[in-house]
Parts: structure tokens; sequence; C-alpha cells
């Protein structure tokens, strides 16, 4: 790609005398070059922010965490990239009653099935009056 734009630009140089085909190769390298990597940037700034990855959207993700049985909230819901290839996700599930190791296990194991997230923190809560949170706090 770019080496042989390099010798075409020499090459019609050389042969046509016009100068101001070397400038005009420079930008179209670097057209190709913008073109080819640009996918990567946009993937390396999201994963920079620790915005949620793409393929995941986070509404689902509450979603289907209340479709537990027993949870009837979700907050602080966070879902960020560990790198290319590893998802993180942290919540708090408030579920009123008794809330056993196995549960925990269940819902990290279906969020590895369901959305590939394989670093799972869950935090139960009994109720509201447990936490701070309250009017988005």
């Amino acid at each position: 790609g770019v080496s042989a734009g390099v010798v075409v630009a020499g090459l019609l140089i050389y042969l046509t005398g016009y100068t101001w085909i070397d400038p005009l190769m420079s930008f179209v390298i670097i057209g190709v070059i913008i073109y080819g990597t640009w996918q990567l940037l946009v993937d390396s700034v999201n994963l920079a922010l620790d915005a949620v990855p793409k393929g995941i959207d986070q509404e689902e993700v509450r979603n289907y965490l209340l479709s537990f049985e027993g949870v009837e909230d979700v907050h602080d819901l966070h879902i960020w990239a560990l790198s290319t290839t590893q998802t993180a996700l942290t919540a708090h599930l408030v579920m009123p009653g008794d809330c056993n190791d196995r549960f925990i296990f269940n819902v990290r194991e279906k969020l590895q099935q369901q959305f590939d997230i394989h670093h799972t923190t869950l935090q139960i809560e009994n109720t509201f009056e447990d936490t701070e949170y309250q009017n988005g706090v």
C-alpha cells in the first residue's frame, strides 16, 4: 500500500516532472492510514475512558439482572473493558431477604454466558435504606 504509493509517485514525477504529485500522494497515504486504523483508535479511546464495550447494552444487562428472582432493583451498575477481550461488571442488587453464594455464582455464570462478561462483582443489599442510593446519588 504505502510503499507502492511512494514508488508510483516517484515514477510519475520522473516521467512528467510534476513535483506536486509528491504532496498529493502524501495526502492519499495519510487517508489510507487513517482509514485502516480508525476503528483501532476508537476502540483504544473507549478502553482508556472505561466506556461500556461495543456490543453490550447496559440497559439490557440491567433488565437481565432484574429478571432474577428476588432482585427488586439494580443500581451502581458499571460495565467496562479490562482489555480488548475481557469485560468487567460491578453492580448492587437490592434483594430483601436471604441470598446465598449459589445465587451469586449462578448470576455470574449467566452473565458470562449471555454477555461474555467474565469479571463480575456483585454487592447484595437488603433494602434501599441500607445504601446511600437516593435520587441518583
